[in-house]
This record gives structure tokens, sequence and C-alpha cells, in this order.
């Protein structure tokens, strides 16, 4: 099974939000408690200090073009500590400015772009960019390190297999984070685990920081995959001992006390650390669905109009739709339906083709939706949403096997899913 919204694999039988602690408890407060203290924010503060000294050194006319992939690299990184969007758009201009300005590193600066263009979630655009960027005078082994990246994001998988392969190279930590990807994708996990402790290994051995912690924060994931909670949780705090500020990491740590531990309070609390100084929409939905386990259908309502919110106050671009749809799918199933059709038309992949036909389904075409289904999702992804929205359609369609047979998967997969939708997975 894959990863979907923050985790995955374990085990979590229906439990109440106040006495549902599972014997298997994972979480420890006095852990972590150290790194919730709210005054944590040496990330922010280094990507500030960039963001200003590469500013200053910037001229007026922009024409240092030197400087320019530096200050995008700090609005970049301010985006990732603070969660605003803006910051990744000032990176875009300037990525943009140094394609035309540079003599020499048009192809940098056209990777750089790309890069931020899939944080975008404008997998298209950086796809094309990458292309055109092979095309002409180039590092050959770094774009098409990024052109698997973005045939990844746009379904083009046989391409993306293409690319990986043809910059084999087994002590090159960019390949190894790579083919394990790739290896999840495949349903492989066991070799998806295998080539990230490799590349953590090859982390290690260089002392490199930044590469530790990405390292050890995907490790967390993989780990939540294979039902290693225990594990998982050890490389989130092996995250927050290099960077205690470390929001991803937090998050982690705040399903593993939900999911596996059945401590909401807990969730709450983690999360309270993060949202200081680092609000993304992404946990108001958390929060939502902390507080609907907890029964309190008010609160949860709140955070989810909250998340709604706050994607209209700032352009996220198509970053949310994914979410979105969802909401949406029980409440405006058109809207649902309009918005599925365009992301499928953005990028063809089976995660896309799961929700539009949620949104089929969601809008009275059961037909079409189990079209849909056999089409573009059964046997081309191994996320477990994916296997639940098919089930819905199976269910719906009157074919009560393959339900049965998805239901029994799904239920491999509690952990990741959560006690709330493993309840509607019971239901089935």
């Amino acid at each position: 099974m894959k990863k979907i919204t923050i985790l995955c694999l374990g085990l979590m039988a229906l439990f109440s939000c106040e006495s549902g602690k599972k014997d298997t408890v994972v979480t420890n407060p006095e852990d972590y408690n150290a790194y919730l203290d709210t005054s944590h924010n040496k990330t922010y503060q280094e990507a500030m200090a960039q963001k200003e000294f590469w500013s200053k050194r910037l001229r007026p006319d922009s024409s240092g073009v030197g400087d320019l992939a530096p200050l995008a690299g700090a609005y970049e990184q301010l985006f990732e500590t603070t969660g605003d969007v803006t910051h990744l758009y000032s990176a875009e201009k300037l990525y943009r400015k140094g394609i035309e300005v540079s003599a020499n590193d048009k192809d940098a600066f056209a990777r750089g772009l790309s890069h931020n263009l899939i944080s975008q979630h404008r997998f298209k655009e950086a796809y094309q960019l990458l292309n055109e960027t092979m095309e002409g005078p180039s590092n050959k082994h770094q774009t098409r390190l990024m052109l698997f990246d973005a045939a990844m994001e746009m379904g083009d998988y046989d391409k993306a297999y293409a690319y990986l392969t043809s910059v084999k190279d087994m002590s090159d930590y960019n390949y190894l984070i790579r083919m394990s990807k790739w290896s999840d994708y495949r349903g492989d996990l066991d070799n998806a685990i295998v080539y990230m402790e490799d590349a953590r290994d090859i982390a290690e051995s260089r002392d490199s920081k930044p590469l530790r912690i990405w390292t050890y924060s995907n490790l967390g994931d993989y780990y939540g995959h294979a039902g290693r909670i225990k594990e998982a949780y050890g490389q989130y705090l092996k995250t927050l001992a290099l960077q205690p500020d470390n929001a991803y990491a937090k998050k982690g740590l705040a399903w593993i006390a939900y999911s596996n531990d059945g401590d909401t309070k807990e969730a709450h609390r983690i999360l309270d650390s993060i949202g200081v100084g680092h609000s993304i929409p992404d946990y108001d939905l958390f929060r939502a669905e902390l507080y609907t386990q907890e029964n309190d259908n008010i609160k949860s309502e709140l955070y989810e109009k909250k998340f709604l919110n706050s994607l209209a106050k700032k352009d996220y671009g198509s970053m949310y739709n994914s979410y979105i749809i969802e909401i949406l799918a029980d409440k405006e199933p058109k809207e649902a339906l309009s918005l599925a059709t365009e992301e499928v038309a953005n990028r063809p992949t089976p995660e896309t083709y799961h929700l539009l036909a949620l949104a089929q389904l969601k809008n009275g075409d059961p037909k079409t939706a189990l079209e849909t289904i056999e089409t573009y999702v059964i046997g081309k992804t191994h996320e477990p949403m994916a296997a639940y929205h098919a089930a819905l359609v199976y269910k719906e369609n009157g074919n009560t096997e393959k339900v049965e047979k998805l239901k029994e998967e799904l239920l491999e997969a509690q952990f990741e899913l959560g006690p709330l939708l493993t309840s509607k997975i019971n239901d089935l």
C-alpha cells in the first residue's frame, strides 16, 4: 500500500477518543516535548537571513545572475518553514529571470524552475520545460533525474523508468531515492526501504545535515508503510534532533499519536506546536478529522471551512485540488466533477482518475465511474484511497465480490487511513 495523506501501514482498531489508547502505545511525550517549544524557529531565521543577504546583493535591475539562484533557494526554504505560498511564487519569478539573463546556466535555472513548478503541482509545465532543456545544452544527468520526477507525476511511467535506468549508479544518493520512489510505486515496499536506507547511509557518510533530515523523515514514512511504527517514530525523532522545528516530522508524530495510539488530545498538542510558525491548510483538515473522532462535529465543520477559506484567501493553484474534490464530492458534486475533470486533463494518473470516478459516482453515474475505475485505476496503483474509491464504485454497481477483496486489502492499511476511514471500510 502507498502513502496518501500523512503516513502509512499499521494496525488500528476502532476506539473512542477518550479511552481508546492501545496497548502498543508508541509515543512518549518525554521523547519530544523539548521539540514542541514554539520558540524553535531557527530554520525560519536562517532562511530569512539568507533571503535578506542575497536580496541586498541583488542589483535593482535583477541582473546579478549569480545572486538569483541562492535568493530563489532562500524563498523556497521560507515556503517550507512557513507554508506561505507567496514565497514559492517569489522563487518562481527569480528562476524565470535567471533563464532570461543567464548566458551559461540556463539549464540550471530551468531545473530550479521545474522543481518549483512541481511543488506548485504544475506538473505539465515542469515536464515540458525539462524536455525542452534536455534538447539543448544541459547537464544531462541532472536533467534526466528531474525528468524522472516529472514523468512520475504525469503518469508517464515507462519514460520515467527509462530516465531512471539511464542514470543508474548505486553509489548516487539522488539515484537511490528515486529508485526507492519507483519501488514504492510498483508496490515493492521492501526494496523501497532498502534503497532509502542505502541513501541514508550515504547521507550519514557525508555528514550532510539537509540530506539526513530529508532521508530520516522519508524513512519514517516508509517504516510506517511497513507497519514498523516504532521505527517510524524513531526516524521522526532523529529528524527533530537535527531540526527541532521540522513540521513534517511533527505531523508524523501527531499521526502516530492519533492513528496508532488513539490519543487525539496528544495529536492536537503536537499540532499546536506546528501551527505557531508554520500554517498550511493541511493541518486544518487533520484537526477536522481529530474533532470528528472526538464526536465534536461543530469544530470539525469549522476546521473544514477554515481549510477552504485558507485556499480562497491565497492562490494555491492546484496544490490542494485532490482534497477539495473529496470534500465537494458529497456537498457540491457538480463542482467536484468539474474540478476532477480538470485534474485528469492536467495530470492523467491513477491518483486523479480515482477522484474522477468518485465524482462521477456522486453525480449519479455509477456505470461511468466503473468504466473509469477499471480502465485507469485497477492494477495501476497501490494507493489505499484509490482502492477505497474503487470499492465504493463496485458496491454501487453490485459487485460484492470485488468489494470484499478490496476491503481485505484496505484493512491492512488502517494506520495510514486512520480510524475514521477504517470505520467506513468496515461498513462496506
